[in-house]
């Protein structure tokens, strides 16, 4: 059993909003399932870190949820920027039970404990002080991170925090989110939202005693990341 992660798969099977027009992008969605394939076994876990699909209802994000079904393994989904299909948990989890979703789960005020590992985590927010609105964005985020590490409960497990947002970027940060991580003794955490140039610039590797990667599908080249 092993566990594997990748954000912003960006699918398109039930809109009309393919990313092949982009650079880098052409064929992602088969390319996503090769790798997959070839990695994933059916009993390893996949964190799925938002942006998972342009539907913007569920019944129209539902192709890219049966693409995901016929993939190995189980899928924890985060919320992305993106994710317009996005609901409230018990509807989501119902419509993934009554269209026979199976290995489709929430990783949304709660956690889950894999192979020895606590997984945690929210979509977060980058935090810009100019704009007032962002402040309570941030702090329902910052709560939803609590509490998701709160349910991973008091244990000897490792911690493991995925977010959407980038908490570290250069030029603008989100403080808050950092001490959280810290609160609870994260180490590692694993981000996504990042594109095109903007991967470039990633923070990656440890900084003040935190592990950093981005992972974002253009990033990891449409190959899910073993953790």
């Amino acid at each position: 059993m092993a566990i594997f992660v990748i954000g912003d798969l960006h699918l398109s099977l039930g809109a009309d909003k393919p990313m092949d027009k982009f650079p880098g992008w052409q064929g992602y969605v088969q390319r996503i399932r090769e790798n997959w394939l070839r990695l994933v076994a059916p009993c390893d876990t996949v964190v799925l870190a938002g942006d998972t699909s342009w539907g913007m209802k569920l019944e129209e994000a539902a192709p890219d949820f049966e693409f995901l079904e016929q993939l190995p393994g189980q899928k924890l989904l985060l919320k992305g920027n993106h994710d317009y299909w996005w609901t409230t948990a018990r509807k989501m989890e119902a419509f993934f039970e009554t269209q026979g979703f199976a290995s489709l789960h929430l990783l949304h005020n709660n956690a889950y404990h894999v192979e020895g590992l606590a997984l945690c985590g929210t979509r977060s927010w980058l935090f810009e002080p100019d704009e007032p609105h962002d402040e309570k964005v941030m702090n329902r985020e910052l709560g939803r991170l609590k509490a998701s590490l709160e349910a991973a409960g008091e244990t000897d497990e490792e911690k493991v925090v995925f977010l959407h947002y980038p908490p570290v970027y250069p030029g603008t940060s989100s403080p808050q989110v950092i001490e959280v991580m810290r609160e609870f003794g994260v180490k590692r955490c694993f981000y996504g939202h990042l594109h095109g140039a903007s991967v470039r610039a990633a923070v990656q590797g440890e900084v003040d005693g935190l592990e950093y990667r981005l992972i974002s599908a253009d990033a990891l080249r449409f190959c899910p990341h073993k953790i």
